[in-house]
Parts: C-alpha cells; sequence; structure tokens
C-alpha cells in the first residue's frame, strides 16, 4: 500500500501565495501519477492538476492554469502545489491522491489519496 500526508493548507489573502506538500511512503515504487484535487462545501471533487511520476508532464485545469505549478521530488516521493494569484473561489479541501497505471484527470482513477488539507483564500 502507499500512504500520502500532506501539509501546507491555512489562511491566506487574496493575491496572495501558499504551496502544498504531499509526502508518499510504502510501495512508492507502483506510483505512476500524482495529483491534486479539491473539493468546496456542496460541490463535487475536482481536478487540479496531475504529474506524471517519471516522465514529469504536468496538466492542469483551466481554472488555474497559469497560476499553480505542480511539481515534484523523485528522491523525496515528495509532489508539490505552488498556488499563487489565490481567489476567493480557490478555498476549498485539497487532496492529493496517487494512481498506479495511467495519468489521469477523473477522481475513480486514482488508488491513494490523502487527508485533505484546507485552504482558505479571505480578507
Amino acid at each position: 500500500q502507499v500512504q500520502l500526508v500532506e501539509s501546507g493548507g491555512g489562511l491566506v489573502q487574496p493575491g496572495g501565495s501558499l504551496t502544498l506538500s504531499c509526502a508518499a511512503s510504502g510501495r512508492t515504487f507502483s506510483i505512476y501519477t500524482m495529483g491534486w484535487f479539491r473539493q468546496a462545501p456542496g460541490k463535487e471533487r475536482e481536478f487540479v492538476a496531475a504529474i506524471g511520476w517519471r516522465s514529469g508532464n504536468t496538466y492542469y485545469a483551466d481554472s488555474v492554469k497559469g497560476r499553480f505549478t505542480i511539481f515534484r521530488d523523485n528522491a523525496k516521493n515528495t509532489v508539490y502545489l505552488q498556488m499563487n494569484s489565490l481567489k476567493p473561489e480557490d478555498t476549498a479541501v485539497y487532496y492529493c491522491a496517487a494512481n498506479r497505471e495511467l495519468v489521469a484527470r477523473s477522481p475513480n482513477e486514482y488508488d491513494y489519496w490523502g487527508q485533505g488539507t484546507q485552504v482558505t483564500v479571505s480578507s
């Protein structure tokens, strides 16, 4: 199994920045993709960004393209989400996820999940 531990959430003012981290442990050799999802109250969980663990190829939701950056440190088995120019509509619980077989945007295609970390953008 794979365990994912997230950190970095918090309260930030509009226009500010936060960086989220997700450290993987266990059978990490099986990881193909790591990604970030978010879920706001009353809304479905939505795709934010993903990165191919071996290729480094990145994928973004249109709503965050140009503001968020996903990157990884393979030696540390850690993926990051750098969030800039944050908006109130970015407020959500952010989840880290890992996939074993393919790069995917659907949460149904991910095998492992972190506990989630709250990001609140408010003045």
